[in-house]
């Protein structure tokens, strides 16, 4: 396993925990932390026994976004962002595509490519203190980390137009009324929901929940038709698995399913 440095990393059965662990820093995206975390992804989007991955940032931050000061002390700024973004857009892309649900811990301020990937959970829980912000074009920079996106099909395109060009910036609340997260919780409390949360999908179908993401993620592409034939080959794939008959089993029976 990698050597991580710059996110803490740790497996525990079936829940994975990934913490963006730059705090003096904000937990700002620099190369080295973006390398790590697309390490981790990859790690729990090949390991089955993985169901669930938390991810959240150490202290006040969840994340600021894209480190400037690494990027204006960069010989090439030009190549420093171009790789940068990159290797940010492979962890996205596996954290999205893996079995995994991914829950997202909105633990503080998320920021430019922090927002990117805070939004980006299958489930998000924010405490009550956090905030979002996209904050690109007030230092002459565009939308990386997949909010372009996300944004439109969460909150629709004028939504989305007025996050990135005013870089307004959410209160939890406001962030959860415009659909950007499922809860909010007393930042005391968010912890433990993230946990309970965790716990839950833990002893879920894995198989199940990796479906409902991939539908999901191929909805707005397909006619219905195309949509119905995918449901139709995943809700059979489903029920011929075990946890598929477990279920089924658990529901005649009157009795609580025990997943794989």
């Amino acid at each position: 396993m990698t050597n991580y440095q710059n996110i803490s990393f740790v497996t525990d059965g079936p829940i994975a925990r990934i913490t963006l662990n730059r705090p003096t820093a904000a937990n700002g995206l620099d190369q080295a932390l973006s390398e790590e975390l697309v390490a981790a992804a990859t790690y729990c989007s090949e390991d089955p026994a993985i169901k669930v991955v938390v991810l959240t940032g150490a202290g006040k931050f969840f994340s600021a976004g894209g480190d400037l000061r690494a990027m204006a002390d960069s010989p090439d700024t030009r190549e420093f962002i171009a790789k940068l973004a990159d290797t940010l857009h492979q962890a996205v892309s596996t954290l999205a595509r893996m079995d995994a649900l991914l829950i997202t811990a909105v633990n503080g301020t998320a920021a430019g490519a922090g927002m990117s990937l805070a939004v980006a959970g299958d489930l998000v829980v924010a405490g009550e203190s956090a905030a979002l912000t996209m904050a690109y074009t007030k230092v002459g920079l565009s939308p990386d980390g997949g909010a372009s996106y996300y944004l439109p099909r969460l909150i629709g395109v004028r939504r989305t137009q007025d996050l990135m060009l005013t870089n307004r910036v959410l209160t939890a609340a406001e962030a959860l009324d415009w659909g950007l997260l499922h809860r909010v919780v007393p930042d005391a409390e968010l912890a433990d929901t993230i946990e309970q949360l965790a716990q839950q999908f833990a002893r879920g179908p894995k198989g199940s929940n990796a479906n409902v993401k991939k539908l999901l993620l191929v909805s707005s592409q397909h006619t219905l038709e195309e949509q119905l034939a995918t449901e139709a080959a995943f809700i059979t794939h489903c029920a011929e698995s075990a946890d598929g008959a477990e279920g089924i089993a658990a529901f005649v029976g009157k009795r609580a399913p025990k997943f794989a």
